[in-house]
């Protein structure tokens, strides 16, 4: 008899049960036929594998040197199906793409370029405002990607087994009615909006602090912020009520002009999201590619941070 896979998987689960019986009722069979199946691996090694005692089971001199083996050649085997596994569906079209996304125009270009790359994929999107949820909602298996961000160099959202990776990294821009006094600027200090109100897309990151900390750096204090949709804030912005803050990525509004902030004290870092247990390596990366292409899309090199 030639030794097979399943003899050493038999082999370690009678020592982890202990018993012969425990490790027939484990493995689904009748004692009997477990004891008749050990003796003829045991012929196959050349002696003994267990001693027999009224207690159960102990592991021989030969014995424990196939168990060591065991160690290493199961997981072996086992890495090596689930390699084999991602492989072989890395060479296929992927059958669904769930993607969710905070507010802004990248989820829309990066949905036109991901049904482009896998036309036969179901591809969903899921939106919200709080990148703590869409961190949730990877974690918990409800999305495969997320487009999220943070201020500056804030840490990612959600636990460890998240991926973040960079996308890009916009300037925040102020949006100011087309007919503000500061509006045919080429840049604005923020010092000069100091009696404004202003107005911005909610969020639960830090960029308010971080607003905050740059408008005492300016000397001042906003006077009032107003977190809105993205349709208010425009409405707001264009009637002369506020002012606005952006991303360079938002896209060109009628009656709305978007303006850098001297020495660009607020920047937004554009991520991408997946569990890392969840996804084929290649996937990701390809995703991630067509969201850095969408974003490339969405603004100008001027408007990059290096």
């Amino acid at each position: 008899m030639e030794l097979e896979l399943r003899h050493l998987k038999t082999i370690r689960t009678i020592a982890d049960a202990g018993s012969l019986t425990r490790a027939a009722t484990t493995l689904g069979l009748a004692q009997p036929a477990l004891s008749a199946q050990l003796r003829r691996i045991e012929r196959a090694l050349g002696g003994a594998l267990f001693e027999r005692g009224r207690y159960g089971v102990r592991a021989t001199a030969l014995g424990e040197l196939v168990l060591e083996r065991t160690r290493v050649v199961l997981p072996a085997v086992a890495e090596l199906q689930r390699e084999a596994s991602r492989f072989a569906r890395a060479r296929q079209e992927p059958e669904r793409l769930r993607l969710g996304g905070t507010h802004g125009p990248l989820l829309g270009a990066l949905l036109e370029r991901l049904t482009d790359m896998a036309p036969g994929a179901a591809v969903t999107t899921s939106a919200s405002w709080s990148e703590r949820e869409l961190a949730a909602q990877l974690t918990d298996g409800r999305l495969d990607f997320a487009l999220s961000g943070t201020c500056g160099s804030a840490t990612p959202p959600g636990p460890e087994q998240l991926v973040w990776r960079e996308i890009a990294v916009d300037p925040v821009l102020v949006m100011l009615a087309d007919d503000h006094p500061l509006a045919g600027a080429d840049e604005i200090d923020l010092a000069a909006l100091a009696d404004q109100e202003w107005a911005c897309v909610p969020g639960d990151g830090c960029f308010a602090d971080c607003f905050t900390a740059a408008c005492a750096r300016a000397g001042f204090s906003p006077r009032r912020m107003y977190e809105t949709d993205t349709a208010s804030c425009v409405h707001l912005v264009r009637v002369g009520r506020t002012v606005g803050l952006c991303r360079a990525s938002f896209p060109a509004t009628p009656g709305i002009s978007l303006r850098p902030v001297t020495g660009t004290p607020l920047v937004w870092r554009h991520l991408l999201g997946w569990h890392a247990t969840a996804q084929r390596p290649d996937l990701a990366e390809q995703v991630l590619d067509q969201a850095r292409s969408a974003h490339a899309g969405l603004i100008g090199p001027e408007q990059r941070v290096p």
